[in-house]
């Protein structure tokens, strides 16, 4: 029994732990050695490709997670970082793969285009230089050619013309006794004017100028008084007339004969300049219709009344100038206490009634046209004698004048159709500097060309026709190129 009970404890000791509480630590050996079996090793450059048919890493320890990529191809470039696994898409072959430029630079977008022969460009820009050469008589390409429209309306001579800064409104006064207003921006294929007005009944239309800011116009006709216009062709005033009982003509009010030319002050938008057959210039105030600013008489041989035909400003607003009916071309200074007495003086410019005088933009040049059938050119330092005279240009009308183009290296004027002639109505180009013809341009075969101007902003050659007959409807031809 005793031996029994003692085999039943033992047996029963056996089912218990030897000891109790916390498990004793393992020895060092078994950290270090699961530190040895984890780390990472550089891989056997002799081996580069491990057996396939074991599951576990190159030190023999278990993998854990998808299978590492196989090592590139020794033939094949390492990275940049010394032979690193390559991550992500592939690379772009080279440039030289695929065939593009030394610059190594990737391609962007469609292809470039080949490169052209030296020898086709060569060609399109001789064609390209023939066609703007091809413009009027004698070719010159500055001209604008290429398209023209005509703006119908009188029914006589168109014999004065002006265009707002803008280039977006046209006036033209005829000696029909009206003014026909045209607007570019409203106007249909019809090309109609939008407004006619008839300023002085009987009274021929002479000259009509814009203002500075072109929101009024002036209007000057054969009758003495001149009328100021807002733009869209409402009534504003009228300059007042002078007493024509009184001889000396500094003493009148206003001018006491038919108008032929007038002008606005291109600084000042409230002076205007006048000429009249009565022998006086006269400034004006715009916002006083009653008064006058400044009365001019041109100096004379002998004291008696001899028209001034034709009046302009310089570019800025600071001098005027008179042609003379005794054939005299003067210029006044404004300055403080400046008078009647011209600062240039040249007689017997012309031997007919100068038509139209203008000055350069720079002042250096002034331009005059005459009835004379003549265009000279003038240095303003040097008025002796002109620089250029142009012969062989037929006027017949009072109001023919000449102009500079936008960038001032051309000039040019209309002529008038003679009875025995069958050149029709030109426009004559001349070079500035070379002070030679550069072209001729036929406007009309059968009426003359009367007033012209080149408008710089829209770059557009103006020019107004009439019969000498005045039988048939009158025209105002407008040309111009789109670059």
């Amino acid at each position: 029994m005793a031996d029994g009970a003692e085999m039943d404890e033992e047996a029963m000791r056996a089912f218990f732990p030897l000891s109790f509480g916390k498990a004793a630590p393992r020895p060092s050996s078994a950290t270090s050695s699961a530190h040895s079996n984890t780390l990472r090793k550089p891989q056997n450059p002799s081996n580069p490709k491990p057996s396939a048919s074991t599951a576990a890493d190159d030190d023999g320890a278990a993998m854990i997670g998808p299978p590492r990529p196989p090592p590139a191809p020794a033939g094949e470039e390492d990275d940049e970082d010394g032979g690193g696994i390559m991550i992500g898409p592939p690379r772009p072959p080279p440039p030289s793969a695929r065939g593009e430029g030394d610059d190594g630079d990737g391609m962007i977008g469609p292809p470039r285009p080949p490169p052209a022969d030296d020898e086709d460009v060569d060609d399109d820009e001789d064609d390209d230089e023939e066609e703007m050469e091809d413009d009027g008589e004698g070719g010159f390409n500055r001209i604008p050619l290429s398209n023209e429209i005509v703006l119908r309306g009188h029914n006589k001579v168109v014999s004065a013309l002006a265009v707002d800064h803008t280039g977006s409104r046209v006036l033209s006064g005829s000696y029909d006794y009206t003014v026909r207003m045209y607007d570019f921006q409203g106007m249909n294929s019809k090309l109609q004017s939008f407004r006619q007005l008839e300023p002085f009944e009987g009274h021929q239309v002479r000259s009509l100028s814009w203002s500075p800011t072109s929101d009024r116009f002036l209007c000057v006709t054969g009758s003495a008084q001149a009328k100021i216009y807002d733009r869209d062709g409402l009534t504003l005033g009228e300059f007042v007339k002078g007493d024509m009982y009184i001889r000396d003509l500094k003493n009148t009010k206003g001018h006491i004969s038919g108008l032929t030319g007038g002008e606005w002050n291109p600084k000042s938008k409230e002076t205007i300049l006048t000429s009249s057959e009565d022998g006086s210039m006269r400034l004006w105030d715009v916002s006083d219709f009653t008064s006058q600013k400044q009365v001019i008489k041109p100096k004379l041989v002998r004291p008696m009344r001899i028209p001034v035909t034709s009046c302009a400003w310089d570019h800025e607003g600071k001098r005027i100038v008179g042609g003379i009916g005794d054939g005299s071309i003067q210029v006044w200074t404004i300055k403080a206490g400046w008078g009647s007495r011209p600062d240039i003086h040249v007689e017997k410019t012309h031997t007919e009634d100068i038509t139209g005088v203008k000055f350069s933009t720079d002042g250096q040049s002034l331009l005059s046209r005459s009835m004379d059938s003549t265009l000279k050119i003038w240095d303003l330092r040097r008025m002796k004698t002109p620089l250029k005279v142009f012969e062989d240009l037929p006027n017949h009308y009072a109001e023919t004048n000449a102009a500079f183009s936008s960038d001032e290296q051309l000039i040019f004027t209309g002529t008038s159709i003679e009875k025995d002639g069958d050149n029709g109505g030109l426009l004559c180009f001349f070079d500035r500097k070379k002070l030679e013809l550069v072209s001729r341009v036929g406007i009309s075969a059968h009426y003359s060309v009367i007033r012209c101007l080149w408008h710089p902003r829209i770059n557009q050659v103006f020019a107004t026709v009439g019969d000498k007959k005045e039988e048939i409807n009158q025209v105002v031809s407008v040309k111009e190129r789109r670059y």
